[in-house]
């Protein structure tokens, strides 16, 4: 149990940690599809490399478009590029870096699915299995002649014979294993061993050749990249995703205030004879909570001044200077006795 809350504070510290824990999430739901997806081959040779081909690969294209969609650095990436530059200069590298990083992050549960298609075969097998020579099984033992002789095969290529069907159509039929031509036969499960080697080979070899290119960039970039130019591009990255998100808690926060506070006017307004009540002396006119509601509404109290705000957020973004507010002069409130000394003071 400890473990598991390690593991979702891990995925939940930042934005980065959640894309990746979506994206092996995506990748785990890929391989449950996969597993639970009754694939049956039409048996038929204008439809089986079709049909195969289209199950191998339109699935992985629907998991990238999801990958990108859930990513939360596709809109952080589309709102860096598309912004007026303002006050801020835009910075390639940014966006480049975002673009990266969402894309890797994107084709891992495509490629997750198409690796395990090709280890699996069974979709391999469906689309290639017309493409196999039938003399490549002539060979056979006696005990498999005599098998062959006993069920109408030809004992040369183990094809049936007692079909008037051509070899396009009978090799079409290799992976449908509950078909009548290829009952107590051997041939079709030496076509399909066949076939499921070249498809295991093909996946095995792509991981390793992802593998390898991971390894491979990952020691061969620091020697051509400025680590100091990378960490600032991802520091800048992470900024911008920090900034949207504290900009959209500011505005949740003011919208709420503006609301109750709109609700409030509204009842007070409707209510007839008024009566104003003023708090007592010894109470302070801005209390905790009062300055509190008033920090969260910023001095925005108006939808025109709010619509204004966010145009000018949008059109023209703060630059990356926060001397002012880091060092603006502290208000402080001085009491005083009769004869000019100080008694106390409050900032």
């Amino acid at each position: 149990m400890e473990r598991l809350k390690l593991v979702l504070q891990y995925f939940q510290s930042n934005s980065e940690s959640i894309s990746n824990g979506i994206c092996i999430v995506l990748a785990l739901v890929s391989v449950k599809l996969y597993t639970s997806f009754d694939f049956n081959c039409p048996c038929l040779p204008q439809y089986n490399k079709l049909y195969s081909l289209g199950v191998m690969i339109v699935p992985p294209f629907i998991l990238f478009f999801l990958g990108v969609l859930v990513n939360r650095h596709t809109g952080v990436m589309m709102d860096e590029w598309m912004r007026p530059e303002g006050k801020r200069t835009k910075n390639p590298a940014v966006v480049k870096y975002l673009f990266s990083a969402m894309l890797q992050r994107a084709l891992l549960a495509p490629m997750v699915w198409i690796l395990v298609t090709l280890l699996d075969g069974k979709i391999f097998i469906c689309a290639f299995s017309v493409s196999v020579d039938p003399s490549l099984f002539s060979g056979m033992s006696s005990h498999t002649l005599s098998v062959v002789e006993s069920t109408d095969l030809s004992p040369t290529s183990g094809l049936p014979n007692n079909t008037h069907l051509d070899v396009v159509k009978i090799m079409a039929k290799v992976p449908c294993k509950e078909d009548v031509i290829f009952r107590n036969s051997s041939f079709r499960k030496a076509v399909s061993r066949y076939v499921r080697c070249y498809s295991q080979a093909i996946g095995w070899s792509i991981l390793l050749f992802l593998i390898m290119l991971g390894a491979m960039g990952r020691l061969i970039k620091p020697c051509f990249d400025d680590h100091a130019t990378f960490l600032q591009t991802r520091y800048w990255s992470n900024y911008l995703d920090v900034e949207q998100k504290l900009f959209d808690e500011t505005c949740v926060l003011h919208a709420r205030e503006f609301a109750q506070k709109c609700v409030v006017q509204f009842f007070e307004e409707m209510r007839e004879g008024a009566t104003l009540r003023f708090p007592h002396p010894s109470q302070s006119w801005h209390s905790s909570e009062v300055q509190q509601e008033e920090e969260r509404l910023h001095g925005i109290t108006k939808q025109e001044q709010v619509d204004q705000l966010l145009d000018k957020w949008f059109h023209s973004k703060p630059e990356l200077d926060i001397t002012k507010i880091s060092y603006r002069p502290r208000v402080c409130v001085t009491w005083e006795d009769s004869q000019g000394k100080a008694i106390c003071s409050d900032v």
